[in-house]
């Protein structure tokens, strides 16, 4: 009998869908923090007990609003799947993905294009199924607008407790959330107070803070140095919730009612020192009056961030005498404190500007960080960035005609004499 050998053929590898989580809370409470770390053990253990899924982490962000640009965890999901990572992405709710219609709709449709799948499980929706596209702007317009009314609602009872005298719990050093004094706080302030008093200017201050390993920002001092609570006051709504989609602050400048609670608590500075405090600081201000900045603003404010201490970048005029002044930008630690504490360097506003232009221009730009000496990088929210080197001009270049004639003048004058 002739026997035929048959070679078996290997059982044919299905290619598992790489697959990741994405959760949010929206709230830094303990709760809320305890609900994130659920949701990401939730979805870690649910992707790996699945056999067609190749697990690829949990992405996961606190404390943010629902917007796009505002989430980092959010965004490096967009630029994995964007890197060809992922195919699959799990999430809780619409709500807990985006708040806002349009977001939702242009992430979508480009994780469409990407071939990227999500998966809604409170809706039960997949993103790329028939229909999925008008259920989810159904869907996704109800989410913003339950969050409008969630947000409109707490901001009447918040204003309904500042009228009442009732404030909102508030993290202030030198007290708890309850208004109970700190003891090792209070001596920091009360010595602050009195630094201040005996002649002592911020800057000073900072740097015997310092000296005594405390911290503190210039601007945080002065923020202190003003403020109402440690005389037992409280002054309510100093700032407002613009909108609820951005959540962004702004100083309240009488757009809407104060309200001023008094003795609300024990003080750490007595009235008559705090009184005095104001009188000091009106009186330097007054005396210190430099030039308003341009209206809107300079072009790189809050934009700067220093590679080497992690300060922002501040804008200032640079050099004494007329002819030689310059807009520059700087560190703030360096400015304040010095090369000890920072070395970093200047960089003349004319040259970022060049730069910013040799990069890609405004339109997108996320943030400028400058790493070290005569390098900068300009990070784009698509998650582009651009690294490049300046130098200072020679002197020869960095002469006006004004400058060079005069020069002349001066040279021709010494040759006559």
């Amino acid at each position: 009998m002739k026997i035929t050998k048959i070679q078996a053929k290997a059982p044919r590898q299905i290619a598992r869908k790489r697959a990741a989580g994405y959760a949010r809370v929206s709230s830094g409470k303990d709760a809320m923090l305890a609900s994130l770390s659920a949701q990401v053990a939730y979805y870690s253990q649910k992707i790996q007990a699945n056999p067609e899924w190749q697990y690829c982490g949990v992405y996961a962000d606190e404390d943010y609003t629902g917007t796009k640009d505002s989430r980092p965890e959010f965004q490096r999901l967009l630029a994995d799947c964007r890197a060809g990572q992922i195919d699959i992405v799990l999430t809780k709710s619409i709500s807990r993905f985006a708040r806002n219609t349009v977001t939702l709709l242009e992430v979508l449709r480009e994780f469409k294009d990407l071939g990227v799948s999500v998966y809604f499980e409170k809706e039960n929706l997949w993103s790329n199924e028939g229909d999925g596209e008008l259920l989810l702007t159904i869907l996704a317009s109800y989410a913003q607008e339950e969050s409008r009314s969630v947000s409109e609602n707490c901001t009447w009872r918040i204003r309904r407790q500042f009228a009442e005298g009732k404030p909102t719990s508030c993290k202030v050093y030198g007290y708890t959330r309850e208004y109970a004094i700190i003891p090792e706080e209070a001596a920091v302030v009360r010595q602050i107070f009195a630094d201040y008093l005996g002649g002592m200017g911020v800057l000073a201050i900072q740097k015997k803070l310092i000296a005594q390993d405390i911290k503190f920002s210039i601007n945080a001092l002065r923020q202190m140095l003003r403020n109402e609570k440690y005389a037992g006051d409280l002054l309510l709504q100093k700032s407002f919730t613009t909108d609820h989609l951005t959540k962004r602050r702004v100083k309240n400048t009488g757009q809407l009612p104060m309200y001023l609670v008094e003795n609300n608590h024990e003080a750490i500075i007595n009235r008559a020192a705090f009184d005095a405090v104001q009188a000091e600081y009106a009186r330097r201000t007054a005396m210190h009056n430099p030039a308003p900045p341009p209206k809107g603003g300079y072009a790189f404010t809050g934009l700067i961030r220093c590679g080497i201490c992690g300060a922002p970048f501040g804008h200032k005029i640079a050099g004494s005498a007329p002819k030689y002044k310059k807009s520059v930008w700087i560190c703030n630690t360096f400015n304040s404190l010095g090369k000890a504490h920072c070395p970093s360097q200047m960089i003349p506003e004319d040259i970022l500007q060049a730069k910013l232009t040799e990069a890609g221009g405004m339109e997108g730009l996320r943030e400028i960080v400058v790493p070290g000496p005569f390098s900068l990088s300009f990070i784009y929210k698509d998650e582009r960035r651009v690294d490049l080197a300046w130098k200072h001009p020679s002197r020869r270049e960095s002469w006006t005609p004004e400058m060079k004639q005069a020069a002349r003048e001066k040279s021709l004058g010494r040759v006559s004499e």
